[in-house]
């Protein structure tokens, strides 16, 4: 094999194609970057039978070839080559990197032992990549972060005629946003359970993509979902398993609410968790006076604050772990946002709290994000 590249694009192919592969593995194998060199292209690709990742490159190619190399060290070389073209050549086992006067020599891998990557073929889609992007971001941070129940570590994609929902739960929180779906088949109806780790750094790769192709591959033991932009293509596994319905425990309709700004809610809140104890929730009081955070740390530290809040309905008073209602609040993207209070049939249990988008104090913004927040027994 032998081609000459721009360093500056197989810098960025590289650093893709490792992007995903797990820090360590019990198989070096699937540490690999598998490179093929064909015509004038060299296709650059990795695997690790959970996830892949595969993209193509325009290259001066004089010699046909296919090698695997160590992903994480080419990727490490990769971005610190001099300003110059690189020349990547294989012989008898050993593989050369020449950028301008910098010489690397590397060890190939067995290319025979390498696994195969999975075919994509599927019911698909197409949809925004900044969308797309801006959806994971707002979702994925309520999907749990413990592996004892698998199902609920995954963002549910749902497919429903033209529009793409996005689901996520940890048992206290729960965050839904739907985007626009253009299918190119006969797709309704479908569902894919996806890693939300996985999902989110897929999100971060296609942020700037014009639009995102989606293939979700059923049936049979490996049900996979890939997403495609830019000679770039991504694969995940599918979590197996039933995605609790938890869609079902958005209300209708919220008669009570409260209107405030988010960054002042945000700074506040942060202000006043400072004296907290880890885990401990704020006390959050609602009034036609505004709102008043408090916060009983210890015997030696206490805390409130008083901020503007626009209230509909009667005075609430809800204990709300802070730190998930500054995600519910980091992800609303509005100036303002509102604050909805559900009921329950017993009284002295406080129902969900219900956070959406506000585009003024009294114009409600768009409904296609929601995030609902179950609150903490009020501290008596």
């Amino acid at each position: 094999m032998k081609f000459q590249v721009n360093r500056d694009v197989f810098s960025e192919a590289v650093s893709f194609a490792v992007k995903l592969l797990p820090q360590r593995t019990t198989l070096p194998i699937l540490s690999g970057v598998l490179l093929r060199a064909e015509g004038s292209t060299v296709t650059l690709s990795s695997f690790d039978y959970e996830v892949s990742a595969q993209t193509s490159i325009t290259a001066d190619v004089t010699e046909d070839g296919t090698v695997l190399v160590s992903g994480r060290l080419l990727a490490d070389i990769a971005s610190r080559l001099p300003n110059a073209p690189v020349e990547f050549t294989t012989d008898d086992g050993k593989i050369a990197v020449r950028c301008g006067s910098a010489r690397f020599t590397l060890s190939s891998m067995p290319v025979e032992e390498y696994p195969s990557l999975p075919v994509v073929d599927g019911s698909s889609g197409v949809l925004p990549g900044d969308a797309f992007a801006d959806a994971v971001a707002q979702v994925a941070v309520a999907a749990s972060r413990d592996d004892v129940t698998p199902v609920i570590t995954g963002v549910q994609l749902e497919i429903t005629g033209n529009r793409l929902s996005l689901v996520a739960t940890d048992r206290y929180r729960v965050a839904v946003r739907e985007i626009d779906w253009e299918s190119t088949g006969s797709v309704d109806g479908v569902t894919a359970l996806v890693p939300a780790r996985t999902l989110s750094e897929i999100g971060k790769i296609f942020a700037h993509a014009a639009t995102v192709s989606v293939t979700i591959v059923s049936g049979g033991d490996r049900e996979l979902i890939a997403f495609s932009a830019d000679q770039k293509t991504v694969t995940s596994l599918l979590i197996k398993g039933n995605f609790p319905p938890v869609k079902r425990l958005f209300p209708e309709s919220v008669e009570n609410y409260a209107v405030m700004n988010t960054a002042e809610l945000v700074e506040s809140t942060r202000r006043v968790q400072l004296v907290l104890e880890r885990d401990a929730a704020l006390r959050y009081s609602f009034s036609d006076d505004g709102l008043t955070l408090e916060a009983i740390g210890s015997e030696n530290a206490q805390a409130s604050e008083t901020i503007d809040a626009h209230l509909t309905g009667g005075d609430t008073t809800v204990s709300l772990k802070p730190q998930f209602l500054i995600d519910g609040l980091s992800a609303v993207h509005s100036e303002f946002v509102r604050i909805g209070f559900t009921k329950t049939d017993n009284p002295n249990k406080p129902g969900p709290v219900l956070i959406t988008s506000q585009s003024s104090k009294d114009q409600p913004g768009s409904d296609n994000y929601r995030y609902l927040l179950q609150p903490n027994l009020l501290l008596r």
